[in-house]
């Protein structure tokens, strides 16, 4: 498949126009790769040590979740990583292209696959969007897990190296509605209060979003912008194999920028 077909497939699936404002989805550095076969590397992050990894492997895209450029450039200069992930891209013909929050909303995106994960049933968006999609996953654990058993599951499925949760009086509470929501979903605390839901996992969580969770007894979970947004990822890249690629991998180099000390 050629990376111009890949391209009109996903964007078939993930709209690259359903993107916020202030994001930017979709192509970050088209160096003239359009009509090569695709060889993806997939990864969470675009860096240069994923773009070492790209050259290494051969690849010619690298397919990321969060865009290369945020905000407009005032200038490219050696030394900068921007200007040197332009140079690599273009000197060894090695698209970038991201896929923010239109993949956070679809079916199998940051958020289904994290209720997949805890195997949520009638599983719902918590910020409806269009046709069934949007933000967050809401859903009901069946069986019902005690916050103890929730929060053990969430550390063996997702491995994140520092969880994060709301004080509670009692481990042994039952909880029954989750929400979900890959990456810094703090932001969505007052929607998840309007679902019902008992507890909620996302990540960037600040100190004082854990005390309106609190007050709004809702327990929230932080367990790391890595670890809630990868495995989205390794999905995306299940996906690719299907279309019977010339080459696709989930990226050995991404990484996650926190580090804690034991």
């Amino acid at each position: 498949m050629k990376i111009a077909d890949l391209i009109t497939w996903f964007e078939a699936w993930a709209n690259p126009a359903w993107c916020e404002s202030w994001d930017n989805c979709g192509w970050q550095i088209e160096p003239g790769i359009l009509q090569e076969k695709a060889r993806v590397l997939v990864c969470l992050t675009p860096t240069l040590a994923v773009m070492q990894e790209a050259i290494a492997e051969n690849a010619n895209l690298i397919f990321a979740h969060h865009p290369l450029i945020f905000n407009p450039l005032k200038s490219l200069r050696t030394g900068e990583a921007i200007a040197e992930m332009v140079r690599l891209a273009f000197t060894h013909k090695i698209g970038i292209y991201s896929a923010h929050t239109n993949f956070d909303q679809v079916h199998d995106g940051t958020a289904d696959v994290l209720a997949q994960i805890l195997e949520l049933k009638e599983v719902t968006p918590i910020v409806p969007t269009q046709g069934g999609l949007g933000y967050g996953r809401v859903g009901l654990l069946e069986p019902f897990l005690t916050l103890q058993e929730l929060l053990a599951t969430i550390q063996t499925r997702l491995a994140p190296p520092n969880l994060i949760f709301s004080p509670s009086a009692d481990l042994q509470q039952t909880i029954s509605r989750v929400a979900v929501l890959g990456g810094s979903g703090a932001g969505y605390i007052s929607a998840v209060a309007k679902t019902g839901a008992e507890a909620y996992l996302t990540s960037d969580c600040k100190f004082h979003q854990f005390q309106e969770s609190r007050d709004r007894n809702i327990i929230l979970i932080d367990a790391g912008h890595y670890a809630t947004e990868r495995p989205a990822c390794d999905r995306l890249v299940q996906k690719f194999q299907s279309l019977n690629l010339d080459w696709v991998q989930l990226s050995q180099k991404d990484e996650d920028f926190r580090q804690f000390f034991a």
